[in-house]
């Protein structure tokens, strides 16, 4: 009889938790037995340990073995207890002389016995440094990202007979070819990160669309959402993916936090290091809720609007959107999280992106203006729009009309570019950061209304305008605090003390679309 014990990591979100996995190698009819709360995937390693031991040149043990995932309570999910789960049998069976207790074991086995690259290996070794557990061995294709977390001592393996030889195995080790890090989708790791915009994409390329291009550099500076509404080719689309371009970069944590969302979810290159620019995620109108919010069979896994965290989420053509899709975001535009409940366990991941709407006037796109090559009639149009809902919209500080460019505008330079307006971004951040450098927020998007209200009024002038317009119902109650934070937004880009009467008359320009308060 013997018993064999090491660690591996089990993910909640992204919050890790190291796990205790003891093998107990005992006499009796030959069976293999899992406990403490595997999912199915984890409870299918049985036979993929099974086959591995073998493609090494061990006879697995012929006795009952029983592993144990302690603590029991915890659910487990995922193939990435493989590693640990040899190793503990092994250890338990006398067939690897060394005790790996102490140290952590990640990756997924091949019936061949090679180790394959798992996902969330920077939040799982982050945890396991964290809990004291800085030893901690990765499949070879995950050895980038593991060595990213300070404090970690990571050791790559690309085979199971590579490890059990270190642990003193009598064993051969087989020359395969290594396998390689993919990322969602099955693209090669090479690939990733393709939801980062190119630095090419430069708001110098946009033509006229002053209004526009100033309500992208108010939504950048104070974090603001954004709807953007006019005909096809005015360039809403060219708008939405230059907005990371002109935000500032993620600090260290804010790039970790970042970095571990997309190990997750199976879409972060290492070789690129930490992910260190806004991420930038559009996903087509055809995509699930699943598909935004997250999900999954087991322990479910982030979605577009998680991975567009500390970035942008931009969805085109917004009214093509299903209703219940557009609604699921309703909770992370609050709260900055999305709470995700499955049969096995819940998972909450971080979702404080920066939304960006993008619509036509109506289904075919021709009622601005004058309207007169709309085919469209009233109601159309109105239920057209009207598939955005009222608190869904009430939630977007800036709403703006992207007119038809005129064709003079094609003989004209571009604007200012990227890197200019960036500069005066940052500039008004830091203003934001100086301001609330003793609360809890650093944008004035994240500003309570009635926190506001209270602490940094407006001046009476300022404020008479935006007085009248909730008494006349241009505006809701919300819709005024709302504009009451652009204004400061506005005020810090032209780095004013406070928000002034053209500052509150810029900011109910930017958020008054039409009869929209």
């Amino acid at each position: 009889m013997g018993l064999g014990r090491t660690s591996a990591i089990a993910l909640r979100g992204l919050v890790g938790d190291v796990v205790e996995v003891e093998a107990h190698v005992a006499a009796g009819l030959p069976a293999f037995t899992l406990v403490g709360r595997p999912d199915r995937a984890l409870s299918e390693s049985r036979e993929r340990v099974r086959a591995a031991v073998h493609s090494c040149g061990i006879t697995f043990p012929q006795r009952r073995v029983t592993v144990n995932l302690w603590p029991a309570e915890l659910p487990k999910a995922g193939s990435s207890f493989d590693l640990a789960v040899a190793v503990a049998v092994l250890a338990g069976a006398d067939a690897a002389p060394a005790r790996p207790r102490g140290v952590v074991h990640l990756g997924e086995l091949g019936l061949d016995g090679r180790v394959h690259p798992v996902r969330g290996v920077l939040p799982m070794v982050h945890a396991a440094v964290r809990a004291g557990c800085p030893r901690v061995v990765v499949p070879l294709a995950d050895v980038a990202e593991a060595s990213l977390v300070p404090g970690a001592q990571v050791l790559g393996v690309g085979h199971l007979a590579e490890l059990l030889e270190r642990y003193g195995a009598e064993v051969t080790v087989p020359r395969l070819q290594p396998v390689e890090r993919a990322v969602a989708g099955g693209a090669p790791a090479a690939e990733a990160g393709a939801a980062l915009p190119g630095a090419a994409l430069d708001l110098a390329d946009v033509v006229g669309q002053d209004q526009a291009r100033f309500a992208l550099e108010v939504a950048a500076a104070g974090a603001h959402h954004l709807f953007l509404v006019g005909p096809p080719g005015t360039g809403k689309t060219m708008l939405a993916a230059r907005l990371p371009g002109i935000l500032p970069d993620l600090t260290e944590a804010e790039a970790v936090e970042v970095t571990s969302l997309h190990s997750v979810a199976g879409t972060f290159d290492p070789s690129r290091g930490l992910i260190v620019r806004p991420p930038y995620e559009a996903p087509h109108h055809t995509a699930s809720a699943a598909a935004i919010v997250g999900g999954g069979s087991g322990v479910p896994r982030p979605g577009a609007a998680s991975r567009a965290h500390l970035g942008v989420l931009a969805l085109d053509e917004a009214p093509e959107f299903s209703p219940r899709v557009l609604d699921t975001l309703r909770q992370p535009l609050e709260n900055g999280t999305l709470t995700l409940d499955r049969a096995l366990g819940s998972a909450s991941y971080p979702a404080r992106f920066q939304l960006v709407l993008a619509a036509n006037p109506c289904p075919c796109g021709h009622a601005a203006g004058k309207g007169e090559e709309c085919s469209c009639s009233s109601v159309q149009r109105r239920r057209y729009l009207g598939r955005l809902s009222g608190p869904l919209l009430d939630r977007v500080d800036l709403q703006v009309e992207v007119p038809q460019t005129r064709a003079a505008s094609l003989s004209v330079e571009g604007g200012e570019s990227s890197a200019t307006i960036a500069s005066r971004v940052l500039a008004a951040r830091r203003r934001m950061r100086q301001r609330w450098r003793d609360r809890p927020w650093s944008t004035n998007a994240a500003v309570p209304g009635a926190w506001l209200r209270k602490t940094h009024p407006l001046s009476p002038q300022a404020r008479a305008d935006l007085v009248w317009a909730v008494e006349h119902g241009l505006l809701t109650l919300r819709g005024a605090d709302r504009v009451h934070r652009v204004a400061w937004t506005i005020a810090d880009l032209a780095g004013r003390d406070e928000p002034g009467v053209d500052d509150v008359g810029q900011a109910m320009t930017l958020r008054m679309r039409g009869s929209h308060g």
